[in-house]
């Protein structure tokens, strides 16, 4: 007996012929056992044969439900996966937009100081007074004329916004086309760095939030890269036959085409 123990543990081969001898003759041993069997041998063998059914088709079913998680589990696995890619690719995006705004930063806040030196040097020069000119009509539409086209070449540059072309026009906003050109000019100066300030704070809460997007971008491409390892662990911890396997990656390429 244990040389028969021995060789059925260590040899496949007539592991397998006693498998298949227990499984065509295990209905005949189960009809012998039973007394009820001995006496109506043809009802128990109905019964056994319906037992034996049975049990394969539960066994069916638990493989179909088995396959079906499998399969199930791939498809997860590989939309996470997706997923992530994407998020990768946003993350790219948001990147670019927040060194766009950085740079924006950059290039504001030099336009702001250098209006804040000219500002400066004029202020520095305005105790000398203003040249004398005559006050006549001509004088003052000259005034006007050149006030106009200070402001309307600082909103051009970008020193100043649309609006202030609007207002000195309508002759609101402060603007005042009485004053000497060299205090216009002081006007203007201080009213371009003025604007410039704001534009850079405007491009610094910018660039904050854009970092802060991409921080949450960020955040998210990890979060989906690390469910998708888990989705794909999750995968290989199962136990699945080779048939199975054949099976879920038909289903999972299947599923890719259909896609």
């Amino acid at each position: 007996m244990n040389v028969l123990a021995e060789m059925l543990l260590n040899e496949p081969a007539p592991m397998a012929i006693w498998a298949v001898l227990m499984l065509f003759t295990l209905p005949a041993l189960v009809v012998l056992a039973n007394p009820d069997g001995v006496r109506n041998p043809r009802m128990a063998l109905l019964e056994t044969a319906t037992f034996v059914r049975r049990h394969r088709e539960r066994r069916e079913v638990r493989r179909a439900r088995r396959q079906a998680e499998v399969a199930q589990a791939v498809r997860y696995a590989q939309e996470v996966r997706v997923a992530a890619t994407r998020a990768a690719g946003a993350v790219d995006r948001w990147q670019e937009f927040w060194q766009a705004a950085a740079d924006r930063v950059d290039a504001t806040g030099a336009a702001w100081r250098e209006a804040g030196a000219r500002w400066t040097h004029s202020r520095a020069a305005a105790p000398f007074g203003t040249p004398w000119t005559p006050q006549d009509p001509a004088e003052y539409a000259f005034r006007e004329r050149f006030l106009h086209e200070g402001v309307r070449a600082a909103v051009a540059r970008g020193e100043l916004p649309a609006t202030a072309l609007a207002d000195v026009l309508a002759g609101c906003g402060g603007w005042d086309p009485r004053l000497h050109p060299v205090e216009q000019e002081l006007v203007l100066q201080r009213a371009a760095a003025a604007h410039l300030e704001w534009v850079h704070r405007a491009a610094v809460a910018a660039e904050r939030a854009a970092w802060h997007d991409v921080q949450l971008a960020r955040r998210g491409r990890d979060s989906l890269r690390r469910e998708a390892v888990l989705a794909e662990s999750r995968i290989s911890s199962r136990t699945v036959t080779a048939v199975d396997a054949a099976r879920v990656v038909r289903l999972a390429d299947l599923h890719h085409g259909r896609a």
